[in-house]
């Protein structure tokens, strides 16, 4: 009999372990689903507008010296500045959006991606981004998984690599001016690093804040989270694949 309130303790705890741990499952398996159904909306888009007549009220060929250049229209600088623009609503809105009004950005900003990036099927042939596509989504599969289980503590080097960042923005912004050929290739090299550190560092912060939303938070917070947390796991992916196909893309013999 004095065992009893122990035991009664010790199976209690386990039940609340179970649960806590049957609920992580389920919110990271919704974010993953978020993710997942957000590339594939921005794959779709993408690839309707580069092999439609939609292609043309988003980008045009334009001949100068010697050869064919694809630029924007206005409509494409407006698709191509949008998902910063969504980006910056739901970061600053996290706290005042509804769930609704957080899901319809999210698919708002990932057909915008896909507009944004339509470009990729004039520039590389069709094989080479599917190829990148799958190289990426190993790379990425793989780190988030890492981090997922790692008993490390990740948190420095996700600081080291939001440093990194940081760092790679203003390179990008210098480079728009210099055009340096060398300067892309370090840039694409340091991008591959730190968007797949970043899967790794990002899914276990992920992990490490269901804690809160278990604890403190309603399922309705949680449901608005899991989007924003999405959110921040497709754009590192979206990163990896850019800076990856900058490697392995092979181009089109159109603009050779």
């Amino acid at each position: 009999m004095a065992f009893r309130p122990n035991s009664y303790n010790n199976t209690s705890q386990v039940d609340a372990q179970v649960a806590f741990d049957a609920g992580l499952r389920s919110y990271m398996l919704r974010i993953y689903n978020w993710m997942a159904s957000g590339l594939l909306l921005t794959a779709l888009v993408s690839y309707l507008v580069a092999n439609s007549s939609l292609g043309n009220i988003f980008y045009q060929r334009v001949f100068a010296n010697g050869s064919i250049h694809l630029t924007p229209t206005m409509l494409g600088f407006v698709a191509i500045l949008s998902p910063l623009a969504f980006v910056l609503v739901m970061s600053f809105g996290i706290n005042r959006l509804s769930t609704q009004t957080a899901q319809a950005l999210f698919w708002a900003l990932c057909a915008a991606m896909g507009i944004s990036m339509a470009s990729i099927f004039f520039v590389y042939t069709g094989e080479s981004i599917a190829r990148t596509f799958l190289v990426a989504a190993s790379m990425f599969a793989g780190m988030s998984l890492w981090g997922y289980t790692t008993q490390r503590d990740l948190t420095g080097i996700g600081s080291f690599l939001g440093m990194g960042l940081f760092g790679l923005v203003i390179a990008m912004v210098i480079n728009m001016f210099f055009h340096s050929s060398g300067m892309s290739l370090l840039i694409s090299i340091v991008g591959v690093v730190v968007f797949t550190g970043l899967a790794a560092t990002d899914t276990q912060r992920i992990k490490l804040s269901y804690q809160t939303f278990y604890q403190y938070e309603g399922a309705d917070m949680a449901a608005k989270h899991s989007v924003y947390d999405a959110l921040t796991l497709y754009l590192n992916f979206i990163n990896l694949f850019q800076f990856l196909l900058q490697f392995m893309g092979v181009r089109s013999g159109s603009n050779d």
